[in-house]
Protein backbone atom coordinates (compact mmCIF):
# COMPACT_ATOMS: atom_id res chain seq x y z
CA UNK A 1 0.00 0.00 0.00
CA UNK A 2 1.68 3.44 -1.14
CA UNK A 3 2.98 5.59 1.97
CA UNK A 4 0.13 7.81 3.43
CA UNK A 5 2.05 9.86 5.78
CA UNK A 6 4.90 12.15 4.55
CA UNK A 7 7.17 14.88 6.38
CA UNK A 8 6.54 17.74 3.83
CA UNK A 9 3.35 17.71 1.61
CA UNK A 10 3.82 20.38 -1.08
CA UNK A 11 0.33 21.49 -3.05
CA UNK A 12 1.17 22.67 -6.29
CA UNK A 13 3.41 20.79 -8.95
CA UNK A 14 4.46 24.89 -10.64
CA UNK A 15 7.95 25.53 -10.62
CA UNK A 16 8.14 26.86 -6.72
CA UNK A 17 6.26 23.55 -5.80
CA UNK A 18 8.31 20.98 -7.53
CA UNK A 19 11.79 23.64 -6.44
CA UNK A 20 10.59 22.94 -2.35
CA UNK A 21 9.78 18.94 -3.16
CA UNK A 22 13.17 18.62 -4.51
CA UNK A 23 14.89 20.46 -2.36
CA UNK A 24 12.95 19.02 0.62
CA UNK A 25 13.72 15.32 -0.54
CA UNK A 26 17.46 15.89 -1.12
CA UNK A 27 17.43 17.12 2.69
CA UNK A 28 15.68 13.83 3.56
CA UNK A 29 12.56 14.37 4.31
CA UNK A 30 9.52 11.97 2.48
CA UNK A 31 7.37 14.25 0.21
CA UNK A 32 4.62 14.11 -1.61
CA UNK A 33 3.19 16.90 -4.19
CA UNK A 34 -0.53 17.20 -5.12
CA UNK A 35 -1.79 18.56 -8.44
CA UNK A 36 -5.14 18.93 -9.97
CA UNK A 37 -4.46 19.63 -13.26
CA UNK A 38 -1.12 19.56 -15.53
CA UNK A 39 2.35 19.98 -13.81
CA UNK A 40 4.47 22.99 -14.43
CA UNK A 41 1.34 25.61 -13.53
CA UNK A 42 1.44 29.03 -15.11
CA UNK A 43 5.08 28.36 -16.63
CA UNK A 44 4.10 26.10 -19.42
CA UNK A 45 2.76 28.64 -21.10
CA UNK A 46 5.85 31.19 -21.14
CA UNK A 47 7.98 30.09 -24.33
CA UNK A 48 10.73 32.91 -23.58
CA UNK A 49 11.56 32.86 -19.45
CA UNK A 50 13.15 36.53 -19.99
CA UNK A 51 13.55 36.61 -15.85
CA UNK A 52 15.06 33.13 -15.29
CA UNK A 53 18.70 32.15 -16.96
CA UNK A 54 19.18 28.23 -17.80
CA UNK A 55 15.54 27.38 -18.75
CA UNK A 56 14.91 27.65 -22.40
CA UNK A 57 10.85 27.75 -21.91
CA UNK A 58 8.58 26.93 -19.03
CA UNK A 59 7.41 23.63 -20.31
CA UNK A 60 11.60 22.52 -20.54
CA UNK A 61 11.85 23.82 -16.92
CA UNK A 62 9.01 22.07 -15.43
CA UNK A 63 9.46 18.94 -17.23
CA UNK A 64 13.14 18.91 -15.95
CA UNK A 65 12.20 19.34 -12.40
CA UNK A 66 9.65 17.17 -12.61
CA UNK A 67 12.02 14.66 -13.97
CA UNK A 68 14.29 14.99 -11.04
CA UNK A 69 12.03 14.85 -8.56
CA UNK A 70 10.60 11.43 -9.60
CA UNK A 71 14.19 10.11 -9.49
CA UNK A 72 14.50 11.40 -6.07
CA UNK A 73 11.33 9.47 -4.61
CA UNK A 74 9.05 12.44 -4.26
CA UNK A 75 5.61 10.94 -4.51
CA UNK A 76 3.34 12.75 -7.21
CA UNK A 77 -0.56 12.61 -6.86
CA UNK A 78 -2.66 13.91 -9.50
CA UNK A 79 -5.44 15.03 -7.41
CA UNK A 80 -7.12 18.11 -5.83
CA UNK A 81 -6.62 18.98 -2.48
CA UNK A 82 -9.61 20.33 -0.80
CA UNK A 83 -8.54 20.53 3.12
CA UNK A 84 -5.85 20.90 5.08
CA UNK A 85 -7.07 20.35 8.62
CA UNK A 86 -4.75 20.65 11.49
CA UNK A 87 -4.59 16.91 13.36
CA UNK A 88 -2.25 16.00 16.61
CA UNK A 89 0.84 18.56 15.76
CA UNK A 90 0.46 17.70 12.45
CA UNK A 91 -1.54 17.89 9.39
CA UNK A 92 -4.50 16.15 7.62
CA UNK A 93 -4.42 16.43 3.85
CA UNK A 94 -7.95 15.77 1.93
CA UNK A 95 -7.60 15.08 -1.75
CA UNK A 96 -10.16 12.07 -2.60
CA UNK A 97 -9.02 10.38 0.91
CA UNK A 98 -7.16 11.41 3.80
CA UNK A 99 -2.96 12.04 3.75
CA UNK A 100 -0.81 12.74 6.84
CA UNK A 101 1.59 15.63 7.03
CA UNK A 102 4.32 16.75 9.63
CA UNK A 103 4.66 20.11 7.45
CA UNK A 104 2.57 21.61 4.74
CA UNK A 105 3.82 24.16 1.55
CA UNK A 106 1.02 25.86 -0.40
CA UNK A 107 2.32 26.24 -3.87
CA UNK A 108 -0.71 26.26 -6.31
CA UNK A 109 -0.40 29.13 -7.24
CA UNK A 110 -2.28 31.78 -9.57
CA UNK A 111 -4.60 31.58 -12.20
CA UNK A 112 -5.35 33.93 -15.00
CA UNK A 113 -8.60 36.29 -14.71
CA UNK A 114 -11.64 35.93 -16.80
CA UNK A 115 -13.36 38.74 -18.33
CA UNK A 116 -16.40 38.23 -17.14
CA UNK A 117 -18.47 39.19 -20.35
CA UNK A 118 -20.59 37.39 -22.47
CA UNK A 119 -19.28 34.59 -24.60
CA UNK A 120 -16.72 34.17 -22.66
CA UNK A 121 -17.56 30.81 -21.44
CA UNK A 122 -19.51 29.64 -24.53
CA UNK A 123 -16.48 29.84 -26.92
CA UNK A 124 -14.03 28.64 -24.36
CA UNK A 125 -11.60 26.41 -26.59
CA UNK A 126 -13.61 27.70 -29.69
CA UNK A 127 -11.63 30.76 -30.16
CA UNK A 128 -11.26 32.12 -26.49
CA UNK A 129 -7.75 30.57 -25.37
CA UNK A 130 -5.32 31.17 -22.19
CA UNK A 131 -2.53 30.16 -23.82
CA UNK A 132 -0.74 31.87 -26.67
CA UNK A 133 1.69 29.39 -27.09
CA UNK A 134 0.09 26.23 -27.52
CA UNK A 135 -2.53 27.84 -29.76
CA UNK A 136 -1.27 30.67 -31.99
CA UNK A 137 -0.69 27.78 -34.79
CA UNK A 138 -4.46 27.69 -34.94
CA UNK A 139 -4.45 31.32 -35.81
CA UNK A 140 -2.61 31.03 -38.68
CA UNK A 141 -3.07 33.98 -40.95
CA UNK A 142 -6.32 35.16 -38.65
CA UNK A 143 -6.69 38.20 -36.67
CA UNK A 144 -7.16 38.35 -33.26
CA UNK A 145 -7.42 40.29 -29.63
CA UNK A 146 -5.15 40.57 -26.99
CA UNK A 147 -6.61 42.05 -23.73
CA UNK A 148 -4.25 43.35 -20.93
CA UNK A 149 -1.22 45.59 -20.74
CA UNK A 150 1.23 43.67 -18.59
CA UNK A 151 4.38 41.33 -19.08
CA UNK A 152 2.10 38.34 -20.07
CA UNK A 153 -0.27 40.43 -22.41
CA UNK A 154 2.70 41.58 -24.71
CA UNK A 155 4.69 38.63 -24.45
CA UNK A 156 1.76 36.49 -25.69
CA UNK A 157 1.12 38.81 -28.39
CA UNK A 158 4.20 38.82 -29.93
CA UNK A 159 4.42 35.18 -29.90
CA UNK A 160 0.79 35.25 -32.06
CA UNK A 161 2.57 38.03 -34.64
CA UNK A 162 4.93 35.17 -36.01
CA UNK A 163 1.41 33.43 -37.06
CA UNK A 164 -1.21 35.87 -36.97
CA UNK A 165 -2.22 38.26 -39.67
CA UNK A 166 -3.25 41.45 -37.26
CA UNK A 167 -2.89 41.13 -33.71
CA UNK A 168 -4.76 43.98 -31.88
CA UNK A 169 -3.95 44.55 -28.43
CA UNK A 170 -7.25 45.75 -26.44
CA UNK A 171 -5.97 48.04 -23.21
CA UNK A 172 -8.19 49.76 -20.77
CA UNK A 173 -5.53 52.52 -20.13
CA UNK A 174 -3.10 54.82 -22.00
CA UNK A 175 0.13 53.07 -21.01
CA UNK A 176 1.28 49.92 -20.67
CA UNK A 177 2.33 48.18 -17.10
CA UNK A 178 4.52 46.20 -18.97
CA UNK A 179 8.75 46.04 -18.81
CA UNK A 180 10.10 48.77 -21.46
CA UNK A 181 12.02 45.69 -23.57
CA UNK A 182 8.45 44.13 -24.35
CA UNK A 183 7.27 47.34 -25.43
CA UNK A 184 9.34 48.43 -27.34
CA UNK A 185 8.91 44.59 -29.60
CA UNK A 186 5.58 45.55 -29.50
CA UNK A 187 6.07 49.27 -31.26
CA UNK A 188 8.59 47.81 -33.65
CA UNK A 189 5.75 44.78 -34.75
CA UNK A 190 4.39 46.17 -37.78
CA UNK A 191 1.51 43.19 -37.06
CA UNK A 192 0.35 44.18 -33.83
CA UNK A 193 -1.92 47.13 -33.40
CA UNK A 194 -2.72 48.66 -30.52
CA UNK A 195 -6.26 50.02 -29.23
CA UNK A 196 -5.82 52.36 -26.37
CA UNK A 197 -8.80 53.58 -23.45
CA UNK A 198 -10.79 50.15 -24.57
CA UNK A 199 -12.98 47.91 -22.66
CA UNK A 200 -13.91 44.33 -24.07
CA UNK A 201 -18.38 44.17 -23.97
CA UNK A 202 -18.86 40.84 -25.41
CA UNK A 203 -17.22 38.07 -27.13
CA UNK A 204 -19.78 37.10 -30.47
CA UNK A 205 -19.53 34.07 -32.99
CA UNK A 206 -21.25 30.63 -34.27
CA UNK A 207 -19.43 27.99 -34.27
CA UNK A 208 -16.25 29.91 -33.41
CA UNK A 209 -15.38 33.07 -32.09
CA UNK A 210 -15.97 36.05 -34.86
CA UNK A 211 -15.62 39.03 -33.48
CA UNK A 212 -15.01 40.85 -30.22
CA UNK A 213 -17.81 43.82 -29.08
CA UNK A 214 -15.76 46.50 -27.78
CA UNK A 215 -16.77 49.85 -25.98
CA UNK A 216 -14.10 53.13 -27.02
CA UNK A 217 -14.76 56.49 -25.74
CA UNK A 218 -18.54 55.69 -24.60
CA UNK A 219 -18.95 54.24 -27.93
CA UNK A 220 -19.38 50.99 -28.56
CA UNK A 221 -17.82 49.01 -31.87
CA UNK A 222 -17.15 45.50 -33.02
CA UNK A 223 -13.47 44.19 -34.63
CA UNK A 224 -13.00 41.27 -36.58
CA UNK A 225 -11.36 38.48 -34.79
CA UNK A 226 -11.18 34.67 -34.78
CA UNK A 227 -9.93 34.15 -30.89
CA UNK A 228 -9.63 36.39 -27.76
CA UNK A 229 -6.67 35.92 -25.60
CA UNK A 230 -7.05 37.65 -22.04
CA UNK A 231 -4.13 38.51 -19.38
CA UNK A 232 -5.67 41.11 -16.47
CA UNK A 233 -3.91 39.48 -13.99
CA UNK A 234 -4.22 37.19 -11.81
CA UNK A 235 -6.15 35.61 -8.65
CA UNK A 236 -4.96 32.97 -5.87
CA UNK A 237 -5.87 28.93 -6.09
CA UNK A 238 -6.08 29.75 -1.91
CA UNK A 239 -9.17 27.70 -1.70
CA UNK A 240 -7.66 24.86 0.08
CA UNK A 241 -5.88 26.34 2.82
CA UNK A 242 -7.50 26.80 5.99
CA UNK A 243 -9.98 29.50 7.13
CA UNK A 244 -7.22 30.01 9.44
CA UNK A 245 -4.62 31.01 7.66
CA UNK A 246 -4.47 34.60 7.00
CA UNK A 247 -5.18 36.16 3.51
CA UNK A 248 -5.06 39.77 2.43
CA UNK A 249 -7.93 41.69 0.78
CA UNK A 250 -7.52 39.95 -2.76
CA UNK A 251 -7.21 36.49 -0.97
CA UNK A 252 -3.43 36.08 -1.76
CA UNK A 253 -1.71 33.63 1.57
CA UNK A 254 -0.05 36.22 4.20
CA UNK A 255 3.48 35.09 5.41
CA UNK A 256 6.42 36.19 7.47
CA UNK A 257 9.75 36.51 5.99
CA UNK A 258 10.45 33.35 6.06
CA UNK A 259 7.64 32.30 4.19
CA UNK A 260 5.14 31.15 7.00
CA UNK A 261 1.61 31.36 7.27
CA UNK A 262 -0.23 32.53 10.56
CA UNK A 263 -0.74 28.87 10.74
CA UNK A 264 2.74 27.02 12.07
CA UNK A 265 3.58 24.51 10.21
CA UNK A 266 1.82 25.84 6.94
CA UNK A 267 4.04 27.69 4.35
CA UNK A 268 3.33 29.43 1.30
CA UNK A 269 5.03 30.10 -1.95
CA UNK A 270 5.48 31.43 -4.74
CA UNK A 271 2.24 32.90 -7.09
CA UNK A 272 -0.43 32.04 -4.02
CA UNK A 273 1.43 34.64 -1.80
CA UNK A 274 0.83 38.14 -0.93
CA UNK A 275 3.91 40.23 -2.14
CA UNK A 276 5.22 37.48 -4.44
CA UNK A 277 7.35 39.23 -6.76
CA UNK A 278 6.47 37.86 -10.26
CA UNK A 279 9.69 36.33 -10.69
CA UNK A 280 10.47 32.96 -11.36
CA UNK A 281 14.23 33.20 -9.64
CA UNK A 282 11.87 34.20 -6.58
CA UNK A 283 9.93 31.57 -6.73
CA UNK A 284 12.91 29.21 -6.76
CA UNK A 285 14.42 31.36 -3.83
CA UNK A 286 11.83 30.59 -1.72
CA UNK A 287 11.14 27.04 -2.64
CA UNK A 288 14.66 26.16 -1.47
CA UNK A 289 14.54 28.71 1.90
CA UNK A 290 10.95 26.68 2.64
CA UNK A 291 12.73 23.68 1.84
CA UNK A 292 15.49 24.43 4.42
CA UNK A 293 13.56 26.08 6.56
CA UNK A 294 11.10 22.93 6.90
CA UNK A 295 14.16 20.21 6.85
CA UNK A 296 15.64 22.41 9.86
CA UNK A 297 12.78 22.32 12.16
CA UNK A 298 11.89 17.76 11.54
CA UNK A 299 15.11 17.41 12.62
CA UNK A 300 15.32 19.55 15.70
Amino acid sequence: MAQTSYDLIVIGEGVSGLACAGHARRAGLSVATFESNLFGGLVINVNELDSYRGAESGTLLASELMQANSEAGVASMQKEVTAIVPAAGAFEVAAGGAYRARQVAIASGARLKKLGVPGEDEYEGRGVSRCADCDAPMFQNEDVVVVGGGDSALQEALVLAKFCRKVHIVHRGSRFRARQHFVERIGSSPGISIIWNTTIEAILGAKMVEKVRVKRGGKTEEIASAGIFAYVGLEPNAACAPSGVGRDGRGYLVTNDAFETSMTGIWAIGAVRAGYSGLLRDAVAEAQRVAQLVASRLKE
